[in-house]
């Protein structure tokens, strides 16, 4: 696991994870697995659409989420403010 990505559910962050804080880490882990801290001008195209997809993942996955009986309506509630 690289150790620059950081855990984004609750209770590792007070709040849910920002798009920022969620592309952020999915940058991190495309660079770490392609080995690459900024692809060559031929390679960006396939390497921006895989942050896109891991970030588009991540987002899936932690709206999905149930953390520690907390749903995903309670937490959408906190989010908004309600």
């Amino acid at each position: 696991m690289c150790r620059s990505i950081k855990t984004l559910r609750p209770p590792a962050l007070p709040e849910e994870a920002t798009e920022e804080e969620i592309r952020a880490a999915a940058l991190q882990f495309v660079r770490k697995v392609s080995g690459f801290r900024a692809p060559a001008a031929h390679n960006r195209e396939v390497f921006d659409q895989a942050v896109d997809a891991v970030a588009a993942a991540t987002a899936e996955l932690l709206a999905g989420l149930e953390v520690r009986g907390r749903t995903r309506e309670a937490t959408s509630a906190v989010r908004d403010g309600a």
